[in-house]
């Protein structure tokens, strides 16, 4: 009980004070007026500011099919048997006409691949919604034609990791997708041509730290390592190379400079490369 507002009584001139949906005078006790809506908000909020509510659902998000603007049709477990079959009809019917076509249907199995993936790779949500806007763009320029929607949504996530500069290989993209790397390569390349999109050569300074780090690297292996990638790349050694390649050759260089155990077959593993791919680079930075 707390007083918002004050008049006076007509019966005593008492001053009159809100408690919760009445007027009631403090003198007398008259209840001068009522309204038994409720204004304020039917939902509880743990923020810290409480004044800060909004009547407004779930925010949209171009990682959905229909950004997020769809409803969702709950279960009832304790319900009767007949009316269980009568939600999941009901659910069936719902799901098919937020699908009504057959792009909407392939951009929800897309996004849900794209979802799955990102996740098993650990890529936040910032570029998981961009991957979902790559397909769209892609699916709107008539790219799946020919292609597997599992190749195309793998090739915007693998696109979205080179744009931002996240150290994800086509190998590892195609680890969690439903498709080879060839595929995955292939795709990559339509998607690039067609969409123009803006990625520059890898650098293999991006990979360093996660190789180090599942290397069991300290930090002046890594650091030396990173000295070596410049030198690498002022004496063209990055040119045409792969990137993993690279930065495992200048991880174990700098490793047995720092007198560190670390073996070839152990570095290219990490780096997912053949040893042979990762003693070119040492032997050339030996020459240097």
């Amino acid at each position: 009980m707390h007083a918002t507002e004050e008049t006076d009584c007509p019966e005593c001139s008492g001053h009159v004070e809100r408690r919760e949906d009445e007027q009631v005078c403090r003198q007398c006790g008259l209840v001068v007026g009522a309204d038994r809506m409720d204004r304020g908000p039917e939902w509880r909020s743990f923020a810290d500011d409480e004044n800060d509510r909004e009547r407004t659902g779930a925010p949209l998000t171009p990682a959905r099919h229909d950004n997020g603007l769809s409803t969702e049709m709950g279960h009832a477990p304790d319900a009767p048997a007949r009316r269980k079959r009568r939600l999941a009809r009901m659910r069936t019917h719902h799901r098919r006409a937020g699908t009504a076509s057959k792009v909407m249907r392939n951009r929800r199995a897309a996004f849900t691949e794209i979802r799955r993936m990102t996740d098993r790779l650990g890529v936040p949500d910032p570029f998981r919604d961009r991957a979902c806007v790559r397909f769209r763009e892609a699916q709107e320029a008539d790219l799946l034609r020919g292609r597997s929607i599992e190749s195309m949504a793998a090739a915007a996530v693998y696109a979205v990791c080179r744009a931002a500069s996240l150290p994800r290989t086509i190998e590892e993209v195609a680890g969690v997708a439903r498709i080879d790397a060839d595929r995955l390569t292939t795709a990559y390349g339509v998607l690039n041509r067609e969409l123009d999109v803006e990625t520059g050569p890898v650098d293999p300074a991006e990979y360093l730290p996660r190789f180090a780090s599942e290397l069991d690297l300290d930090t002046a292996v890594e650091r030396r390592a990173h000295d070596l990638v410049g030198d690498a790349a002022a004496a063209g050694l990055t040119n045409g190379n792969n990137p993993c390649g690279v930065a495992a050759g200048c991880l174990y260089t700098a490793a047995r400079a720092e007198g560190t155990d670390l073996t070839q077959a152990e570095a290219a593993e990490v780096a997912g490369v053949a040893a042979a791919t990762l003693r070119v680079t040492y032997h050339r930075l030996r020459e240097e």
